[in-house]
């Protein structure tokens, strides 16, 4: 296998078919529900992780993947006859993934070429940016133009979430008891935005309808898109919004993927996003 190969992490929430259409390889992270600990994707599918969560009084915890689990990958590209490897991580302010990526590149510099890019994202976000990756890679660009795809892409992209409980984030302790009790009785939606790296407080809706309709309006803003996607938590009117969407801008193009375990573990159940760059 000539030529530039791109690794990712679990946390891009890539459809496993497209992962493998756009030959990307996925190094997961691991979840822990209490004692017990699963590979992320491996042991337990987008699905399975819902099911759990629903019974779960507790939430799950999440570990980056070690730099041996990078390294792996790294090494199964050289041995593939990969000329170079791109990782694209997921974002440095979020979790010690990047590191440990970085960590497995430096182990490997006398093998093969491996540069990380931090993607400043997370879910789909980071997910487009590994496939816009692979589009260069796959159309014969070096391990520089490959990098520049990545790197030119970040400051463009733009992912917003609309959660439909607060009950994840009362959990992990990101707001009080009170706090959540009040925005549940008034029907709070929180919209979430992807900046610099972090994940921030965007608005507040109120009802989950004017939530979607918020994220529709915020695709509507840019005329000019690409690589646009849509990631959910097992919500039931995902079709609905897609058809939302569909109304407005072109979707022909559009990856629709399951929001997975890590990125879950914090927006919870029937969070619905989307992410697009916006072509310069």
């Amino acid at each position: 296998m000539p030529g530039i190969r791109v690794i990712t992490d679990s946390a891009c929430d890539l459809p496993p078919a497209l992962a493998e259409q756009k030959d990307i390889d996925i190094v997961p992270l691991t979840i822990r529900f209490g004692d017990e600990e699963l590979v992320d994707r491996r042991d337990l599918t987008p699905k399975e992780f819902w099911a759990r969560c629903a019974t779960s009084p507790v939430l799950p915890e999440t570990a980056a993947p070690s730099p041996g689990a990078f390294e792996e990958a790294y090494r199964r590209a050289a041995s593939l006859g990969a000329e170079g490897v791109v990782c694209v991580s997921l974002s440095s302010g979020l979790s010690a993934t990047y590191q440990s990526a970085v960590l497995a590149a430096d182990s490997v510099k006398d093998t093969i070429e491996v540069r990380v890019v931090d993607s400043r994202s997370l879910t789909m976000g980071e997910g487009m940016m590994a496939v816009a990756a692979a589009d260069v890679a796959a159309a014969g660009g070096d391990i520089n133009a490959v990098v520049a795809a990545v790197e030119d892409m970040i400051p463009q992209q733009r992912t917003y979430a609309a959660l439909d409980t607060l009950e994840n984030l009362k959990k992990g302790g990101r707001i009080g008891a009170a706090q959540a009790m009040v925005g549940s009785m008034l029907s709070i939606k929180p919209i979430i935005e992807v900046t610099k790296g972090m994940v921030e407080s965007e608005s507040k809706q109120r009802t989950r309808s004017k939530s979607l309709r918020y994220l529709v309006d915020k695709v509507k803003e840019h005329p000019n898109i690409e690589y646009l996607a849509v990631m959910h938590g097992d919500a039931p009117d995902i079709d609905e919004f897609v058809d939302m969407l569909t109304a407005v801008v072109d979707t022909s193009k559009m990856i629709v993927g399951d929001i997975g375990a890590v990125i879950g573990t914090h927006g919870g159940p029937r969070t619905v996003g989307v992410t697009f760059s916006i072509s310069k």
